[in-house]
């Protein structure tokens, strides 16, 4: 699929990749007290919030995992129904005016007014994007994060693995119309054992 920004996804997710148990559980990712801290997925939504660790590997501080300099690196956000209600909720809106696109097929248009515009298909929030001039779009959700993948919209993975197995759940990943190549571009460890990589996707 055609489009004229780069699609980034920054997700948290266990060890055997998956981002929610299959009742949609999210505990997991919220670390086990030991130091762990919360998942570095897109703070409200995605799984994650906000929070964790004093410091990174590299001795940067930390205090978000990296995702407010992600943050600020994005012109808009493109992310599915079910992650849009888990953060519509959430007392602190976390994208900092960024504008934000919805794909659902249920969500009426105009029902909340901090929602830039409803979508009911992939292609159609894509020609929105574009016709909107964005760069730069931050994915998030499961579904819609495979759907961008397998679309050929995504440009950098960061994907945050907390240090557990969950055996079952969502998982952004699954079949593919072809292998995506990946370029490693780096890796970093936090206290208690979160260990967050990106990729650049090698077109």
């Amino acid at each position: 699929m055609d489009a004229s920004f780069t699609g980034h996804v920054f997700l948290g997710m266990s060890v055997d990749g998956f981002i929610a148990r299959p009742d949609g559980d999210l505990s997991f990712l919220f670390g086990d007290g030991e130091g762990t801290g919360d998942a570095p997925a897109a703070p409200g939504g995605g799984g994650g919030s906000d929070g964790g660790p004093d410091g990174g590997s590299d001795g940067e501080p930390e205090d978000d995992f990296g995702f407010g300099a992600f943050l600020d690196g994005i012109d808009a956000l493109l992310m599915g129904r079910s992650t849009y209600d888990f953060i519509a909720g959430e007392r602190e809106w976390p994208y900092r005016g960024k504008p934000l696109h919805v794909l659902s097929t249920t969500l009426e248009d105009g029902a909340d007014a901090r929602v830039a515009g409803v979508h009911r298909s992939l292609a159609e929030a894509v020609a929105a994007l574009d016709a909107a001039g964005h760069r730069d779009v931050y994915v998030d959700g499961g579904r819609t994060v495979h759907d961008a993948i397998a679309a050929g919209l995504i440009g950098t993975l960061t994907l945050s693995r907390v240090p557990v197995l969950v055996g079952e759940g969502h998982t952004p990943f699954g079949r593919l119309p072809a292998d995506v190549r990946l370029a490693h571009v780096r890796t970093r460890t936090f206290p208690g054992g979160m260990v967050q990589s990106t990729y650049r996707v090698r077109r």
